[in-house]
């Protein structure tokens, strides 16, 4: 029951991390750490899985550092961003140009601004200059010469969305994508803004498009761009409200021909809820339409196709003052779509992402842009929270239940092989379908399950199999005690009744030995013979129970239940013998006596278990056929054999030859006992050997039926050809004895032994 107690409060230990990690998936409870993890688990998936190749439809025209050394500090006069405009829409025939930058102000560098300064200065009275400066006016504005760089191109500005507590608007912003009755009532569904910084007026009517390059709408707590929004919506009174487009979504429309955008949405499970946005579909209902995943912002994550910079390899890099140098040959971006941006640190565009920690503001847009193309959009799927969980319960389950059922090794072979399922799914959904699915929760609850499980195994059951250890380490072989520390709940040193096979050996000629020995020579001769006699018995999974002087007591099936611990203890007792018989051998050159050794062997239901005082106790066995393996032997001797075995270990062990002794009645026993001595296994047993047994129970036969003269007539050719065989002499004297006595109606053919 302790055991049992003990297993379940394992099991609960472990589902304390599986309910908290539910509890968070569900949203009852939040916790500060799984974010960060989640973020760190999601930049390095993304990281391992990204293209890193270059995308050739998409080129980054930069105003770097070098750019500004050759033409000046940012911002440049309008008539060079015209003569861009133009060498990149016609004489290098791009499909499409994008702005990464804002024209907020007019252009306070032009030579219009200057003649104006002179006709309100001292020239302010002179007609003739005043008709003259009327005349050249619109080839001195720089912003007329970018607008009309502008006008008819497929050219997408930029502007900036603000959120104040007083909204500020400057220039002007296109018109929405999207009215406010686009979406339900009731949900926000995008980003709200209620100012704006957009291009001037003549830039902003020139052309055909505009979106806005915020890319960090909502940050999260460490500041990386994952996701940027693709819809934003304008609140304010300075233009029309409604849903704006990005700079990148800008150009992809303008680059696929300005198809129509509309949302998608999916249904809430919970009944009264706003409906909730699936994603952004472009294209006309009768058309091919793209369907663009995106959260309850409106925003996507960012495809990142590879580090970034001109050299992360992953867009052509081409500074924009060789391109106003026209050190390109003609058309060499010819049906490409080109974004200008900044790279130069002194125009603090360059943010942090996930694949680098100053990335380019510009190659952001691109990244999605190439994303759109190719439909490489990550995603988080709208069951993602039931996912979670699904996962959650599974682990956890069985983590909780399997680790507590097995063995430490396993238990960790299993926590390693749960944790790469949960990881491998995991990474194969977003490496094949692009499904950003949760992982934090997963990993946390599983490193927390598997801590406790192992914590609880160490700290309790450890314990336990430390003190099983220490209690049966004396008496028991190492390879049961590995095999008890294994399940130790199920072995106690509390007293049961079992079926067991006993031994008792003792050390025949002992005496002698001891009085040519000194006490220290012969500690150590007995040290070494107990040691090889208790090598045996361990092999043979046997339990040591106690030395007793010149005796070794030992017995087979406790505590580890061992099915045949009769064979293995007639097996024992064999190589024993013959352990004693190699002693022996190395006597014989010292002129030592010669030892022997008589072992009694029985098997039967005795009491195993912690026996003895409150001073001292020891893991015994007890009961009558423990005594009976005594008398056994201590009767070895008599039978000149020596080993001695009862009649219930005979039948145990089928696969020996048997030579029956006799039948004793033993001090203590009521009934007569059939005594054995083995005389090897079947297949050793030669046709010879196996005759001679076959003779000696026809002597047996003879002798138990009173038939003295026939059982002396068969007996003579056995003792003839063993005159030796204390047995054979026994038998020889008592048929010679009994011949001159009548016959006994009460016989039945068993001796009595009195003694111990």
């Amino acid at each position: 029951m302790k055991a049992l107690r003990q297993h379940w409060l394992r099991i609960l230990i472990t589902l304390v991390p599986v309910v908290m990690a539910l509890a968070h998936a569900t949203g009852a409870w939040r916790s500060p750490f799984v974010e960060p993890f989640d973020n760190f688990i999601y930049d390095a998936r993304l990281r391992l899985t990204m293209p890193r190749t270059l995308d050739p439809r998409i080129v980054i025209v930069d105003i770097d550092d070098p750019s500004l050394q050759q033409l000046g500090q940012w911002p440049w006069s309008r008539d060079k961003l015209a003569r861009l405009t133009e060498e990149l829409m016609s004489r290098q025939q791009a499909a499409v140009l994008g702005y990464d930058v804002l024209f907020v102000e007019a252009d306070g560098s032009s030579g219009l601004a200057t003649l104006r300064d002179l006709a309100e200065g001292a020239l302010k009275d002179n007609p003739a200059f005043t008709v003259a400066l009327e005349r050249i006016a619109p080839s001195l504005d720089y912003d007329v010469t970018f607008a009309q760089s502008l006008a008819g191109e497929r050219v997408s500005l930029g502007y900036y969305f603000t959120q104040t507590a007083t909204p500020h608007a400057k220039g002007m912003l296109p018109p929405p994508v999207l009215s406010t009755e686009a979406f339900p009532r009731g949900q926000a569904y995008a980003t709200r803004w209620n100012g704006f910084a957009g291009s001037i007026a003549p830039l902003a009517t020139a052309a055909p498009a505009s979106g806005f390059i915020n890319v960090l709408i909502e940050s999260s707590e460490d500041g990386v761009v994952r996701a940027a929004p693709l819809l934003a919506r304008y609140d304010g009174d300075a233009a029309t409200p409604g849903f704006y487009e990005s700079l990148a979504l800008a150009v992809y429309r303008l680059a696929k021909g300005t198809p129509p955008v509309r949302p998608a949405f999916t249904p809430n499970a919970l009944q009264h809820s706003p409906v909730l946005l699936e994603a952004v579909v472009l294209g006309a209902p009768a058309a091919p339409q793209l369907r663009v995943p995106v959260d309850q912002s409106a925003s996507l994550l960012v495809p990142y196709r590879g580090p970034g910079g001109a050299r992360g390899g992953s867009f052509r890099y081409v500074a924009a003052a060789d391109v106003l140098a026209g050190k390109l040959a003609p058309a060499e971006f010819k049906d490409k779509i080109v974004l200008v941006g900044a790279t130069a640190p002194g125009l603090q565009d360059l943010r942090a992402t996930p694949v680098g920690a100053a990335f380019p503001g510009v190659e952001v847009h691109a990244n999605i842009i190439s994303g759109l193309l190719d439909g490489r959009l990550p995603f988080v799927p709208d069951y993602a929270p039931g996912y979670d969980v699904l996962v959650l319960l599974v682990a956890g389950l069985t983590l909780a239940f399997g680790m507590s059922m097995l063995p430490a090794s396993r238990a960790v072979l299993l926590g390693a092989a749960v944790a790469t399922v949960v990881v491998g799914l995991n990474a194969v959904l977003f490496a094949s379908f692009g499904l950003v699915l949760p992982l934090a929760v997963a990993l946390m609850m599983m490193a927390m399950a598997f801590v406790l499980n192992m914590s609880w195994g160490y700290f309790v059951e450890a314990r336990a199999r430390r003190g099983l250890a220490r209690l049966f380490g004396t008496y028991v072989p190492p390879q049961l005690v590995d095999e008890m520390l294994a399940r130790p709940e199920r072995y106690s040193m509390r007293a049961e009744s079992k079926e067991l096979t006993v031994m008792f050996c003792d050390m025949r000629g002992f005496t002698q030995l001891s009085e040519s020995m000194a006490p220290t020579e012969l500690q150590a001769f007995l040290n070494a013979v107990f040691s090889r006699l208790t090598e045996i018995i361990n092999v043979h999974r046997g339990t040591v129970d106690k030395y007793m002087g010149d005796c070794v007591m030992a017995f087979w099936g406790a505590p580890v239940d061992t099915p045949h611990h009769a064979t293995l203890a007639v097996q024992a007792a064999i190589e024993m013998v013959a352990a004693v018989q190699e002693i022996n051998l190395t006597h014989r050159g010292t002129g030592r006596p010669q030892i022997s050794v008589g072992i009694g062997l029985n098997t039967g239901v005795m009491s195993v278990g912690d026996m003895g005082s409150a001073v001292r106790r020891s893991y015994t066995v007890v009961g009558d056929a423990v005594n009976l393996a005594a008398r056994l032997e201590s009767l070895s001797g008599h039978y000149g054999t020596q080993i001695l075995v009862a009649e219930t270990t005979r039948q145990a062990v089928p696969t020996y030859v048997w030579q029956e002794l006799d039948r004793v009645y033993v001090r203590g026993k009521a009934r007569a006992v059939a005594i054995f001595t083995p005389v090897g296994r079947g297949g050793d047993v030669g046709v010879a050997q196996r005759a001679q047994l076959e003779r000696w129970s026809l002597v047996l036969s003879a002798y138990r039926a009173q038939q003295w003269a026939e059982g002396r007539t068969l007996l003579a050719p056995l003792l003839a050809a063993d005159t030796k065989k204390v047995l054979y002499q026994l038998y020889a004297k008592r048929l010679a004895s009994m011949a001159l006595q009548p016959k006994d109606p009460n016989w039945d053919g068993a001796i009595r032994f009195d003694t111990k």
